[in-house]
Order: structure tokens, then sequence, then C-alpha cells
């Protein structure tokens, strides 16, 4: 399925810092949902709107919105290296919203990028291999906030 049979035109914009409250609404949501294959979210809603309010006026950091009127459906941050985040409103997983934002991401990242994803979420894991991207470190988790096994892929074209 692709992003424009939701009913509409899917777009992808550039995120500006008035977008931070939605987008830290969204990855709270999306996190919510994806209970068990990843772990719950170590901070509250409150704080995950300060940290996006903070990220979002950062010299280093793009946020990329895939939206359908107006409406945001799901976001990737990035810095120039690393895909920091890609979240897509839980009831909208599945449907190519991801893949339009990665297709953004490859091309302003056209030397590569990495990301983290947990051990545990397996569907982000299999989207990000169908991508192309490949597993080049396996962690215990000891880095991270939640202590969970993480991967560490790249995506080098």
């Amino acid at each position: 399925m692709t992003p424009t049979d939701l009913g509409g035109d899917v777009t992808v914009r550039l995120g500006i810092p008035d977008d931070a409250p939605v987008l830290a609404d969204l990855y709270s949501d999306a996190r919510r949902a994806a209970i068990p294959q990843m772990p719950p979210a170590m901070h509250t809603d409150e704080e995950h709107r300060a940290y996006y309010g903070r990220q979002l006026t950062e010299d280093e950091i793009t946020a990329w919105v895939a939206e359908s009127g107006g409406e945001p459906l799901g976001f990737a941050l990035c810095t120039p290296t690393f895909l920091d985040g890609l979240y897509v409103r839980p009831d909208l997983t599945g449907q190519g919203i991801g893949s339009l934002l990665l297709d953004v991401v490859e091309a302003t990242h056209p030397d590569g990028y990495e990301l983290w994803v947990f051990e545990s979420n397996t569907g982000a894991q299999r989207l990000y291999e169908r991508r192309g991207l490949t597993v080049v470190e396996r962690t215990d988790g000891a880095g991270n906030e939640e202590k969970a096994p993480d991967l560490r892929m790249a995506w080098h074209p």
C-alpha cells in the first residue's frame, strides 16, 4: 500500500519548531502502541514535548514531517549522519509512510546514515533491512536509557 492510498495526498515537508508539541505527542503515542516490541519510554509526555522543542531548534537536527491535509502522519528526525528517530502514527503503520520518510532520509543523506533500533523491534528491523540497512553493532543495552538490547544499523549506498 502506498501513502496515497490513505485517501489523500501525503507530502513530506521540513519540520519547524512549532511542530514540536504535535511531533512529541505522535512520538509518545507511537511508543505506547509499540509495547512490547519496544520498551516503554523513560520520560513523561511533557518531557517529550520539551525535548522535541529543543531538538527542532538545533542547527544539526532536521525533522521531516509526512502529512496529509495538514495533519502529521509521521516524522523522521535526523542529524547529518544519523536517523535519530522514525515514528508513524500507530493507526497508520504498514501503509508506506515510514518508507516515504526513508526515501527523504536517503535523498538527504547520499553518503549514508546510521540508526539505533531495539533488538525487540523486529517490525522496524524488517523495514530497515528491506531498505538495505545492515547491522554493524549489537549491544546489551547498557548504553541506552531503557537498558534494552539494541542494534546499530547502517545504510551506505
